[in-house]
């Protein structure tokens, strides 16, 4: 019966704080029709790019905006936003039952009751728009050359 009860007091603790249950880092993945585009993920504490399609180990408390470029295609910026999803809201709520108000403060700042959206990153890229070339200006007419004398 105390072996019992050790282990629900060792196991309780992992039950609610999400921070224990989710982990404060997520990954997100980005593809791109073409694949082989850069993506570049800024508002991380160091700046990442890597070649689509990839997976990249963000912190969930980040506010992330994917930007992605291929030479020839338009630019795309995907700004990444943050929701509590049901496991997420689970972990957060368990607070109220194991870890109170140090818990919840925990999760509140590892943002780990929370998720990126859209994950996973999807784009399929548009062709850059050709040049529009001026007509050339049209030359005078040539004047005979002046006799000579």
């Amino acid at each position: 019966m105390i072996r019992l009860l050790l282990a629900a007091a060792i196991a309780a603790p992992c039950c609610g704080c999400a921070s224990v249950t989710r982990g404060t880092t997520e990954n997100i993945s980005i593809s791109s029709t073409p694949p082989g585009a850069t993506a570049e993920l800024s508002g991380l504490d160091n700046p990442t790019s890597c070649l689509t399609p990839c997976v990249v180990v963000v912190k969930r408390s980040a506010d992330i905006t994917v930007t992605i470029n291929k030479e020839g295609y338009e630019p795309q910026v995907i700004p990444l936003t943050k929701e509590v999803p049901g496991t997420g809201a689970a972990g957060f709520a368990g607070n109220l039952l194991v870890g109170g108000l140090i818990g919840m403060g925990v999760d509140a700042a590892t943002g780990a009751a929370t998720d990126h959206k859209p994950n996973p990153v999807i784009v399929t890229l548009q062709p850059a728009a050709a040049p529009t070339l001026r007509p050339a200006k049209p030359r005078p007419p040539r004047r005979p050359p002046a006799p000579q004398s």
